[in-house]
Parts: structure tokens; sequence; C-alpha cells
């Protein structure tokens, strides 16, 4: 299509004074346009329905045609047709900032085939509806090239039900090769994971699957390696959190590993948490990681070896659940691991730890209680 080509060749346009010429040599007629008569009302305008003015500039170079177009016999309309296509003005102006090309008639008869393409594939318009405000560039896509993408998702086995918060999570899905799209289903392939796991990935964190796979995945796979994960442990690790694939590596992983070891923990300590129970890597340090250790180590008096042995603890609710089971277990002297302390729901704990017991209910309670 002419949009996604044109979309693709627009970056240039979006470096100030450099773009200028290009932009003259696209649109001479914009050299007769009158500043007080044309100008002046089309930029009050896009303040009007809320483009920054600082950010007015990147709006026309990005799509300079908007620039030749009248405020009220062009623009107006177009934006009443979003309106009328059940987008509201908040989130036209957003949509504007993102992709200036909604403003197009092109792309606007474009959103008539995709409605239609969804309404074939029985994929609800709310859907669609939720897609276009956060990634509005599926407006300038192909309904061939979405089809192709959601043969893949079909050929995974994800089911209509399982498609919808994948899209509207992810919908720039949509924009991608399928041969792009298939390297991501390759590289879990390749880690160990069978058709049903990868499409499991796909329906928890499709983002990942809009991630280059050697700048972006691999990087992980290879830092992970490198620290001394054992590649044995990688699927593992991944099926527990594959969100860990597109956590920064020098502002996320690298801080968190840092921190166990200055606390005293060694590589390999590390390495076994990490295989344990990957979601370590996304906790926050100073949030969740230092007041629950301090507890641990101050109050419950445990080694730090027991953070080792059993990473999940810092999953758990320090003012909801380990507190409490703490000082129940201690009024009672109670001493047991962090497993049977923590792994067991609030009714075996009961059960358990406080001697709690549901009695059966007798045929003749339950007459009574008819009474």
């Amino acid at each position: 299509m002419q949009m996604e080509a044109r979309y693709g060749g627009l970056s240039m346009l979006a470096h100030g004074d450099v773009s200028f010429p290009y932009l003259i040599e696209s649109f001479p007629m914009l050299l007769l346009c009158s500043e007080d008569n044309h100008l002046k009302p089309l930029i009050d305008f896009l303040e009007c329905i809320g483009i920054p003015k600082p950010r007015i500039a990147s709006v026309l170079l990005s799509f300079p045609p908007i620039i030749l177009s009248d405020v009220e016999n062009d623009i107006k309309p177009r934006i009443r047709a979003w309106e009328k296509a059940g987008i509201e003005q908040q989130y036209i102006s957003r949509m504007l900032l993102k992709y200036p090309w909604i403003l197009s008639t092109s792309v606007i008869e474009n959103y008539a085939q995709v409605l239609l393409f969804f309404n074939r594939k029985k994929i609800s318009s709310t859907v669609l509806g939720i897609a276009v405000k956060s990634w509005p560039h599926i407006l300038g896509c192909s309904t061939k090239r979405m089809n192709s993408i959601l043969v893949l998702f079909d050929d995974l086995g994800i089911s209509k039900k399982m498609l919808v918060p994948v899209l509207t999570s992810s919908p720039q899905l949509l924009l991608r090769k399928p041969s792009e799209f298939l390297q991501v289903v390759s590289f879990f392939k390749d880690i160990g994971f069978d058709k049903k796991a990868v499409a499991k990935i796909v329906c928890r964190s499709p983002e990942i699957f809009a991630s280059d796979v050697n700048n972006t995945l691999m990087k992980k796979i290879n830092f992970l390696i490198d620290f001394g994960v054992s590649e044995r442990h990688l699927p593992r690790i991944i099926r527990k959190y594959p969100e860990l694939l597109l956590l920064d590596i020098d502002r996320t992983l690298l801080p968190r590993m840092n921190y166990f070891l200055g606390i005293g923990l060694s590589k390999k300590d590390v390495c076994s948490m990490i295989s344990r129970f990957s979601p370590l890597l996304g906790y926050s340090i100073e949030l969740v990681m230092k007041p629950k250790l301090e507890f641990l180590l101050r109050t419950m008096k445990k080694p730090l070896k027991a953070i080792v042995e059993y990473p999940r603890y810092f999953s758990y609710s320090l003012e909801g659940k380990i507190k409490p089971r703490f000082w129940v277990l201690k009024s009672r002297n109670i001493d047991c691991s962090m497993t049977d302390m923590f792994a067991k729901n609030d009714e075996l704990f009961a059960e358990e730890y406080l001697q709690i017991e549901t009695l059966p209910v007798t045929p003749s309670l339950q007459s009574n209680k008819g009474g």
C-alpha cells in the first residue's frame, strides 16, 4: 500500500531544519500559504484540540499535506469522522501525535476496510477501537498484512477469545512481518519450548513478539549465560517469567544481581535463586527486596542462605502474609521451614498451625438450619 511505504519514509521529516528542503521539494505549494489566513488558524486549531504547541511542528513535518488542508472544509470533517467511529476527542489528539496520517482520507477509508476485516474475523469492533487508540499506526496497515499475522496466531492454537487481550495490549503485532514474528517463535523453540508453550507466552506477554531477536531477546539470554546461569535452566526461567526478556540489562537485571552479590551471596547462589524463581529479577530493590530481607534477618532471625533456598519469599506481601504468619508461629513457639511457613494457602496454614478444623455438618444440624 502507498500508505505503508510513505510511513516508512517519514522518519527524516522529524529532524527540524534538516528536513525543510525535502519538505519544500515535495510540497512547493507550501510557499504560497498565507501565514495569517491559513497557517495561524491551522496551528490554533491543532492547539485547541489538544496538541501541545512544542509538538505542532513535529505533527506538520510528519504529515505535510495537513499544512495545505483547510481547517473548516478538510480537517474538521475528518476529526468528526473519527468521532463518529467512536473515538473520543482526547484520544484523537493523542493518536494525531503518534500518527498524524490519521487526518489522511486514505487512512480514514482504510479504517472502514479494517473494521470490515475484523467483523469477518468475528473480532469485536471494540477491540479495534482499543487497539487504534494505543497504536494508531495500524490504521495504515493493509488487511492482507494483518491477516498474515492472524494466520500465524491461529497456527499456534490461539483462539479468538485468547486473541482479544493480545490485540488490545500489543496491537503493534499486526504491523509485524510474518518472517519477523516467526523469528521469535523459532527463538523460543530453539530454547526448548513447544508450540503450546509458545502460544502461552504470546498470550501472557505479547510485547515480546514485537521485539527484535538479536538486539533484544538474545542479549538477555547471553547476559544470563555469561553471568553463570546454566543453559539447561533457561526453559524454566523463561517459562516462569518471560517478561525478563524485555527488562533492561543495565537498569534492571544487573542492579538486582549486584544487590544480591553486595549482601554477601555468591554468583552461584544468585544463579540458583534465578533458576528457582526468576520473577525475582523484576522486583524493586528499595520497595520489595530491602524491607523483606531486613525483616527476615533482623526479626525472623533467619540466615541469609534462607533466601537462596526459598527465593519465592520475596513474592509474598510483607504486611499481608509474612509478618502475620511469623507472629502467629512465634506466639506458639513453632519453628518451621520457609516453605512450610509461606507455601500453604490460608486454609491449610490455619488447619496445621492454628489447629482449626472444619467440623462435618451432621444431618440433624442441617435440618435445624432449615428450621
